[in-house]
């Protein structure tokens, strides 16, 4: 494929914005060539500036569960902006989408909505804190929750450390209260309650940890995780904002035993629209402001075209449930494909799916947490994902993201994108 334009634009753009991107990971610094400049999707596809089209497994890092241009989404956007942009002030539609979450998840009697899923995660750990009376967090290597202060944090040695800043311009002060634990590995999080002075007022978690590539907490692991904040009156949040209505209809909660006290959603609930939010019990909530004392505000909050869209998106899955079986078989064939083609030419790979998302390493173990997904094999993955591009495949430019399956995914796509994976295998071999 040709990508003289994409190239030119990069160029471009690196002269007037950091990096040439506004987010990090689409730079490509993590794989092989120039990232392509997108000109419009369409269903599951993405083109291009140089007219190339592209399988898409990304759907925009999640939201667009329906594909790019859903008719019916289109619609409820358009109706919505004829109306006006954002008023700052209460609509209808805001408590429409809001009823539409609190009837499909257990833990949450009320939701607010914000702009991002960093807000939403901040927001959650700040009422978490304030409810509690703690300053003290508990947070997973590996597990991405925004880029807020208090959770830019790398693990240090050891089972279980208190963080240190991982970026510039984030004080130590800030983030000292930040423990680091390890994916699936209770005696970890144990150190951590023990390592805690005052108490520990959080532990946050991605039940289906999507940013270091696909990597899901077990089963009992939660339930111990779930036992132990019980006993130490700490607040279990579920970040579900890449697997709320992704994993299942119920998210993570559709698919463990374990429900938390606070969960934080994003990604579907716009349905590529800027969302974000987060929600637990009415006691919970009844901390917040203006209720409570625990202080949050947005202007854009609740914006109304952004609720209009993610609101045609719920009701049109809680309408086909179903469309979850059609899209995990999908995921399955996918990654059962990618799994032959690695086999054939005797290269490792392990994969896993959730629903419609799904995950591949390059390595020759199970992935259970951050170090294991250390030891996949970056390189391969950067070949991989230039030979895949080449055949108008579009997967994460990083092999610690996970990829998605959209309603608009159709078989025949599978199909073409497994074909590629054997092509670009035996070429790197």
């Amino acid at each position: 494929m040709a990508y003289e334009k994409s190239i030119a634009a990069f160029e471009e753009a690196y002269k007037v914005i950091p990096g040439g991107v506004d987010s990090p990971v689409r730079a490509f610094s993590g794989v092989e060539g120039t990232p392509p400049f997108i000109e419009r999707g369409e269903g599951g596809y993405l083109c291009d500036i140089d007219g190339n089209r592209y399988i898409d497994f990304v759907q925009s890092w999640g939201p667009l569960i329906f594909g790019h241009c859903d008719a019916d989404i289109e619609a409820a956007v358009m109706d919505a902006v004829k109306k006006g942009l954002s008023f700052g002030a209460p609509t209808t539609v805001e408590t429409a989408l809001a009823e539409e979450i609190v009837t499909l998840f257990e833990s949450i009697d009320k939701v607010r909505f914000v702009s991002s899923g960093t807000e939403a995660v901040m927001s959650a750990i700040r009422l978490a804190r304030g409810f509690t009376g703690r300053d003290d967090i508990v947070k997973f290597t590996g597990c991405y929750h925004g880029h807020s202060d208090s959770l830019l944090v790398q693990a240090g040695s050891g089972a279980a450390t208190f963080g240190n800043p991982s970026s510039p311009g984030v004080p130590a002060d800030l983030t000292k209260h930040t423990l680091l634990a390890t994916y699936n590995d209770i005696e970890s999080v144990k150190q951590c309650f023990a390592d805690s002075k005052e108490g520990i007022a959080c532990v946050i978690i991605e039940p289906i940890a999507g940013n270091m590539g696909l990597v899901p907490a077990d089963e009992s692991f939660l339930q111990e995780l779930r036992t132990l904040c019980d006993a130490h009156g700490t607040l279990l949040i579920f970040d579900e904002v890449m697997s709320g209505f992704r994993a299942s209809l119920k998210g993570a909660q559709g698919i463990t035993s374990v429900k938390p006290d606070m969960v934080t959603l994003g990604k579907v609930i716009g349905a590529g629209m800027p969302v974000g939010a987060f929600g637990a019990s009415a006691e919970i909530m009844a901390h917040l402001s203006p209720e409570g004392p625990v202080y949050q505000a947005g202007t854009l909050s609740g914006n109304p075209v952004a609720m209009s869209a993610g609101l045609a998106s719920l009701k049109k899955l809680k309408a086909n449930p179903a469309v979850y079986v059609e899209l995990g078989n999908r995921a399955k064939k996918l990654m059962e494909g990618f799994k032959k083609a690695a086999d054939a030419v005797n290269v490792p790979m392990v994969t896993d799916v959730r629903g419609s998302m799904f995950g591949f390493f390059f390595s020759d173990k199970p992935v259970k947490n951050f170090a294991d997904a250390m030891e996949n094999d970056q390189k391969m993955f950067a070949k991989f994902h230039k030979g895949m591009l080449d055949r108008g495949i579009y997967l994460a430019c990083s092999s610690f993201e996970t990829g998605f399956i959209s309603a608009a995914t159709t078989d025949a796509m599978i199909d073409d994108a497994i074909k590629a994976a054997y092509e670009t295998l035996k070429e790197i071999q």
